[in-house]
């Protein structure tokens, strides 16, 4: 039996910052071995698992589901005197770093703390402000020696953040984003395995979103599906964060409309998600979503493209925060949405007919 938060747990935990994907989809493939019928790893390593139409049309059609596996991180950019410096990679934040707990993948994985000096020994001014990255130090408890023959500059830097169960149906911890997104779609291929479907399905793990969005658009080109769905995170309203452009927890997921979403895929999944009662919230996007579909639309001719984001809080920390049974409720509008895909549904959203209608 599917568990999804042991899913999502197992995939979270994961270490796999940006370019450096392996160790999860590893995981990922070991999940979807049992719902997919075969598997491709495109030339930048985004993970392709194909599940077959149960009733195959002529000619096949493909729907391509992107959530990307990638992650924000740190890299060892000096040593000195045993204390390791820090680049960024991505999105991490220096407001967040200071005394999270890390792992250093050097030659082999070091425990270590993120540390700057003590508020004691700074001046008025800066005791007002957060340390940048050039200020912070991760200190592993070896000793000068020790640390050189482990680590080298390049190396990756994660936190050291395990899923945590809130109140209610809401987890909080590192790489929500996307892995929830991840862990929905393989929520939709458990669900895939009761309904018949004509369209084939690829569900793909995407890589270097955070780095911007290559992965998509690379296994885009390499799919050539007729249709896309990409999944993300939206922001959910918490202290100090604008009501505009949110969407509550606990209460679907948002369906974004907008410059990157074809109107008729959008009018589709309300559809859908009307007929089986899952609560969902429309999303006005004005341009660029910043997401997977922004360059999944644009990739060869042209990719009918929808997306759908998960509210969460928190976004870029070790507690991003999100609710289960969101995950469960996307999970289901998508596996419904595949269910419901006739042989003549792109005609219902070719340009040519729209403009002649």
């Amino acid at each position: 039996m599917f568990d999804l938060k042991e899913h999502l747990r197992e995939i979270t935990e994961a270490h796999a910052p940006s370019g450096h994907e392996g160790p999860v989809r590893e995981l990922i493939r070991d999940a979807w071995a049992d719902f997919v019928d075969d598997f491709e790893v495109d030339g930048l390593g985004s993970l392709i698992g194909i599940k077959r139409a149960t009733r195959p049309v002529d000619p096949p059609r493909k729907i391509m589901l992107a959530a990307h596996m990638d992650e924000i991180g740190m890299m060892v950019r000096d040593i000195v005197d045993g204390f390791i410096f820090v680049h960024r990679i991505s999105g991490a934040d220096n407001r967040l770093m200071m005394a999270q707990p890390v792992i250093v993948h050097g030659k082999e994985p070091l425990s270590g703390v993120v540390a700057t000096v003590p508020p004691h020994l700074l001046s008025a001014a800066d005791r007002k402000k957060y340390p940048s990255f050039d200020q912070l130090v991760i200190d592993v408890g070896l000793s000068a020696d020790e640390v050189a023959d482990l680590v080298q500059i390049g190396d990756l830097i994660t936190p050291d953040a395990k899923l945590i169960d809130l109140n209610g149906h809401l987890v909080a911890g590192k790489a929500l984003d996307d892995r929830s997104c991840v862990a929905i779609v393989s929520y939709a291929l458990n669900e895939l395995q009761s309904l018949q479907h004509t369209w084939d399905v690829y569900a793909t793990a995407t890589v270097q979103e955070e780095s911007g969005l290559l992965g998509a658009g690379t296994a885009a080109f390499h799919i050539q599906p007729d249709i896309a769905i990409a999944l993300d995170v939206g922001f959910a309203p918490q202290s100090g964060v604008p009501s505009e452009g949110t969407s509550e927890i606990d209460k679907g997921p948002e369906i974004s409309l907008g410059a990157n979403i074809h109107p008729k895929l959008y009018d589709k999944l309300i559809e859908v998600a009307e007929r089986h009662e899952i609560s969902y919230q429309p999303s006005p996007v004005v341009g660029a979503t910043g997401t997977d579909a922004w360059a999944i639309q644009v990739a060869r001719e042209g990719i009918p493209t929808a997306l759908l984001s998960l509210p969460i809080r928190n976004m870029h920390s070790p507690v991003e925060t999100a609710s289960l049974k969101d995950m469960e409720r996307t999970g289901r509008l998508l596996a419904h949405f595949i269910a419901a895909l006739d042989a003549d549904f792109m005609k219902a959203i070719d340009w040519n007919e729209l403009d002649n209608a």
